[in-house]
């Protein structure tokens, strides 16, 4: 939203000189007023309509635009503050989508997590796999995964 907008002028720049292929789903102009689900919806779209494709999602602090991509079928959006969780949100969530909240962090941090988030590839490890199946199947079915024997 347009608190993110100038993270999101400066970061589609140094992802372009990167050789990444940036689709803006806006802002692209300050105003005030507007409305993070207006834009993260339609980012998150894209992102679950392009299997293998990342997004950013930016606002003040980051967690509604996080709720909103989450809202979308299929999308895993994890909120980052550092580097650590940015890859951790890749190795471990399989996240296709970063959320960053510019008030809570630089454009220098936000350069840096989003590479990281970029270059960081998920494990497969067989508990995460577990893990994103089963919130993935509740996403789908509403049912709860069994309680581990007691």
């Amino acid at each position: 939203d347009h608190a993110g907008l100038e993270f999101s002028q400066d970061l589609q720049t140094h992802l372009r000189d990167a050789g990444h292929e940036v689709v803006d789903h806006g802002p692209t102009v300050y105003d005030a007023l507007d409305d993070y689900p207006v834009f993260v919806l339609r980012a998150a779209e894209a992102v679950a309509a392009d299997p293998g494709s990342f997004g950013v999602v930016l606002g003040g602090s980051g967690n509604g635009e996080q709720m909103a991509a989450n809202k979308v079928t299929g999308i895993r959006a994890a909120l980052c503050h550092n580097d650590e969780l940015a890859s951790l949100a890749r190795e471990h969530n399989d996240a296709q989508v970063i959320s960053i909240g510019a008030r809570m962090n630089t454009v220098e941090q936000a350069r840096s997590m989003v590479q990281t988030f970029l270059a960081t590839p998920f494990s497969g490890d067989p508990r995460h796999v577990r893990r994103i199946t089963m919130v993935a199947d509740y996403d789908e079915s509403g049912t709860l995964p069994p309680l581990p024997p007691a």
